[in-house]
């Protein structure tokens, strides 16, 4: 990984080696390694390298391009083979270049088309010396981050905020926009960030700088295709194929072991499961993680959920002699106690606190282990595990009845949505929003597990795109690397893999009539029906009001000093919070509106005043 920088001074101001040289060291901790740097007469653009890949000890730092220009690049090249073959790169010449290299030399050959041909996690910056801008550009999800300004006669970019702001021309100061839309659970649309006057590229997004101003577009679009395989057993096996090769590109770099979170779910349970049978052969080892409950909880889990997932996890484990298994208990550990920590990392509100003490403490374990690469499986159900459920509102639209009955009847019966979800998800999206709104009053909502209604004119693929990049979560990968030295890697958003799980026909998708038919089949051969058969699915961090109910005194104490901040008083309910903090639950954790209003409303809420007050303190 990388942290890059860069800024252009089109007012002709001095100093842009200077301040470049700032920015970077802003950014240290993300890249430790080495510096590199290059500097025009306006231009300065430079990054530092965090090693994580074998070919990193080749990166050449900023590349110069053929045009006069120059590039730098925070990249992972999940099918470098190909590109070497397609770019006409000899293996002997190849071998001795970084997977930035190789990036440059698919821009120098195809420009902006070139991410057509990428696989894997990039942000890029190129100074466009012959046309004078700066173009800047993510992967299609989101994984590495990378942020700009630009305002009076200054463009300017970064992978993290912090570097921006060494900047005399970028203050500190939260965006309170923002900061009400990830309060109200909203999607992170839009290049705002949670800072005035810093954007981000968006993930699969291009940004181009010149002297009139900047535009952005989407660069990436899901390539569909009409597959028409030969039967249930083909698709099976293509799906466990691309599932193969994404976690096998994903393992490069992590060394003789590697560390996966391992849940009772379907999803990481594959990824640990699919990396132990490729390190087989080559003696290499799998430790996998498992958060649980502390020794002797007896609480209760929310209806239909589990809290202990380390007796599933247990089963997997036993199926793979080379896969070591580390349950992380929980030890009733305040989720306000790394709030500060979490943020000063990641530079932006901790989006989950309760997730992010176990999260953290498995990376202080993997690091302890000597452990560099981290697989997760967060968003295997957009892909490998697939309900196909947001094809419902396309195949009524196309008035395909056969094929929405056959995924109705299948949602129904397993459980998945309520036939009230599914009529919704169907048809609510067609409907003008007077009668909408009246039969949600007649009805009441569709289950909370059903999808949301579509957007006019908004596609399958358009859908999927969006859910997976709801949250841009590229800042906490970022933050994890640089404080415990943990490239942690999701191989379940290969876009390989996505873009065959939205080519496979529903039909399929719902083999044997059940949900999640296609992957029940294809992991088969690598989960245990204790997984596969589960009637109810994990909950993490199920004893996670223990610690924050020992942190009473500090949870009050907080929104009192938060009714004294006025931003946090103009986006925050600071009556309902202290009413929260007086009215402390008895017991019934459990419970949907217990849940909601102090996993999610209270934490959320504190978690935002610690980052008005970080960032606020931060220009006294």
């Amino acid at each position: 990984m990388s942290a890059l920088a860069g800024l252009w001074r089109q007012d002709g101001a001095p100093g842009a080696d200077a301040d470049c040289a700032r920015m970077l060291t802003a950014q240290a901790v993300y890249g430790p390694h080495a510096q590199s740097q290059w500097a025009g007469s306006e231009v300065a653009i430079g990054r530092r390298l965090f090693r994580r890949l074998p070919e990193d000890h080749h990166d050449l730092g900023v590349i110069a391009l053929g045009d006069g220009g120059r590039m730098v690049a925070d990249t992972r090249l999940d099918n470098r083979p190909e590109l070497e073959r397609t770019l006409g790169l000899e293996p002997g010449r190849a071998l001795g270049m970084a997977d930035a290299s190789i990036l440059a030399a698919a821009w120098s050959r195809w420009g902006e088309a070139c991410f057509d041909q990428l696989v894997g996690d990039y942000a890029m910056a190129v100074w466009d010396a012959p046309r004078r801008r700066l173009v800047l550009a993510r992967d299609p999800f989101g994984h590495r981050p990378l942020h700009f300004h630009h305002a009076r006669g200054l463009a300017a970019f970064a992978s993290m905020p912090r570097g921006l702001h060494t900047l005399a021309e970028i203050p500190i100061s939260p965006d309170e926009t923002r900061l009400a839309a990830f309060l109200a659970l909203r999607p992170e649309e839009g290049p705002g960030s949670f800072f005035e006057g810093v954007e981000r590229v968006e993930p699969g997004g291009l940004v181009v700088i010149d002297r009139h101003g900047w535009t952005a577009r989407r660069h990436y679009a899901p390539r569909i295709r009409h597959l028409r395989l030969s039967g249930p057993a083909e698709y099976a096996e293509a799906l466990r194929e691309r599932l193969d090769t994404a976690v096998a590109a994903q393992l490069r770099g992590a060394g003789p072991d590697v560390a996966t979170h391992l849940s009772s779910g379907w999803d990481s349970a594959a990824v640990a499961a699919t990396a132990a049978r490729l390190m087989g052969p080559r003696d290499g080892r799998v430790v996998a993680f498992t958060s649980a409950p502390r020794a002797g909880y007896d609480g209760v889990a929310p209806m239909g959920r589990h809290g202990d997932e380390s007796l599933a996890a247990a089963d997997v484990v036993a199926l793979y002699p080379n896969m070591d298994h580390v349950v992380i208990r929980g030890d009733s550990r305040s989720p306000l106690e790394d709030l500060d920590r979490d943020m000063a990392f990641c530079g932006r509100p901790v989006l989950n606190p309760c997730n992010h003490v176990w999260f953290n403490d498995i990376n202080r374990v993997a690091q302890a282990r000597g452990l560099s690469v981290l697989l997760t499986g967060d968003f295997g159900n957009l892909g490998l595990t697939d309900e196909g459920l947001d094809a419902l509102p396309d195949l009524a639209a196309a008035g395909d009845w056969p094929r929405w009955s056959l995924l109705a009847r299948a949602a129904a019966r397993s459980g998945a949505a309520r036939w009230r979800g599914i009529l919704a998800a169907s048809f609510e999206g067609a409907l003008p929003p007077a009668l909408s709104a009246a039969l949600r009053r007649a009805f009441g909502r569709p289950a909370a597990n059903s999808p949301p209604p579509p957007r006019p004119g908004e596609t399958r693929a358009d859908r999927r795109l969006a859910a997976l990049t709801r949250m841009d979560l590229s800042l906490y990968t970022k933050g994890a690397l640089a404080r415990f030295g943990v490239d942690v890697r999701d191989p379940l958003t290969d876009r390989r893999l996505i873009e065959f799980c939205l080519s496979v026909p529903i039909e399929h998708l719902t083999a044997d009539g059940r949900i999640k038919g296609l992957a029940r089949r294809a992991l088969a051969d690598r989960l245990p029906l204790s997984i596969l058969d589960a009637r109810t699915r994990g909950y993490q961090a199920v004893d996670w009001h223990e610690g924050l109910g020992a942190d009473r005194t500090t949870v009050a104490r907080e929104v009192e000093r938060l009714a004294a901040l006025p931003a946090a008083a103009r986006l925050l309910d600071i009556e309902r919070l202290r009413d929260l903090a007086n009215r402390w639950p008895e017991g019934g954790w459990e419970r949907d509106e217990v849940l909601d209003a102090y996993r999610v409303t209270l934490l959320r809420a504190l978690a935002v005043g610690r980052f008005l007050t970080h960032t606020l303190r931060a220009n006294d």
